[in-house]
């Protein structure tokens, strides 16, 4: 037996088909997914930014608009793309100017470019989406049925997978990374965007500030996309890199007890010991600095409350 019926949205009502016959509890959902845009920043990334091309362009359901921003690249990437755009309408490349440094905040100024060519576009959903990742066909189909099921999910994502790991999301399901970040279009605008960070951090802040206005934000563990090059990589490695990550979690407000926790369970990783020991380092020599957090206060007063929530909760589970 079907029947129809409607749900209702942040954007309105969206029609759904309800057959009894193939859900367990006797009624399935079957919505129309929203319609989205993706913007790609790209600096030098031909070695690696063919798979994402291929993957968005197999999807079951594709994009309003891809924009891809060629953020100064030399490399070739420019005319990878343009191979693709020539033969898909919907793929948008545009061209930054060469600049002579590297950081995060000159992400975000490639990702608001692309974002400036969507502003007359209509659609509900805005992906964040990394040049060197692939996933399966249905990838973002799944996440954009996330928003259907759930009206009060601002931003969705699914961990990515490096070499033959996994990143462990169990203490933070709710810190969406940006490989692959979509956002509802009402919730990316209540959050005014991306702030432009140089040190990082910018997908975190997305989504603490997301749950400071009120909506929800989640990783769904049921898909992964494949990362293909190492994250941070392209800035900094090895014992620079653990340094950098303690020093980050200082200055985007992770709570003192929270971080050593963190640090000892990273000692379990490789590289043993070191990794972790480097981290906690980096965050005390910051804060014995007494630097500037980069995010207001309400956003380190709400991070350090849920860290000290999900520490408490990690740890009833250990004693039962």
């Amino acid at each position: 037996m079907s029947k129809s019926g409607t749900v209702a949205t942040h954007e309105g009502k969206i029609e759904i088909d309800l057959d009894d016959s193939h859900h367990p509890s006797g009624a399935a959902m079957t919505a129309r997914v929203p319609r989205y845009v993706l913007i790609t920043p790209a600096r030098n990334e031909v070695a690696y930014i063919e798979n994402v091309l291929r993957s968005v362009i197999a999807q079951t359901t594709r994009p309003v608009r891809w924009v891809i921003v060629s953020d100064g690249s030399t490399d070739g990437t420019d005319e990878v793309v343009k191979k693709y755009a020539a033969r898909h309408d919907w793929i948008e490349l545009v061209r930054r100017p060469e600049r002579t440094e590297r950081h995060f905040a000159g992400k975000v100024d490639a990702f608001n470019a692309g974002y400036a060519r969507v502003s007359g576009l209509e659609y509900e959903v805005i992906g964040n989406l990394d040049a060197d990742i692939s996933f399966d066909d249905d990838y973002l189909a799944f996440l954009l049925r996330t928003f259907v099921e759930n009206p009060r999910l601002g931003v969705a994502g699914t961990p990515f997978r490096e070499g033959n790991g996994t990143g462990d999301y169990r203490f933070s399901i709710e810190d969406v990374q940006g490989a692959c970040q979509l956002s509802r279009r009402d919730c990316f605008e209540a959050i005014g965007g991306y702030r432009r960070l140089r040190s990082g951090g910018i997908d975190l802040v997305a989504t603490l500030s997301a749950r400071a206005k009120g909506w929800q934000t989640k990783i769904f563990t049921e898909k992964v996309c494949r990362h293909h090059r190492r994250s941070g990589s392209a800035l900094r490695t090895g014992m620079s890199a653990s340094l950098h990550r303690g020093r980050m979690d200082y200055l985007l407000g992770c709570h003192p007890v929270w971080e050593l926790f963190r640090s000892v369970y990273q000692m379990t990783n490789r590289p043993y010991v070191v990794g972790g020991a480097l981290t906690l380092l980096g965050y005390l020599w910051t804060m014995l600095h007494r630097a500037e957090p980069l995010i207001p206060e309400e956003l380190v007063e709400l991070r350090r409350r849920e860290q000290m929530q999900r520490l408490k909760g990690v740890l009833r589970r250990t004693r039962s």
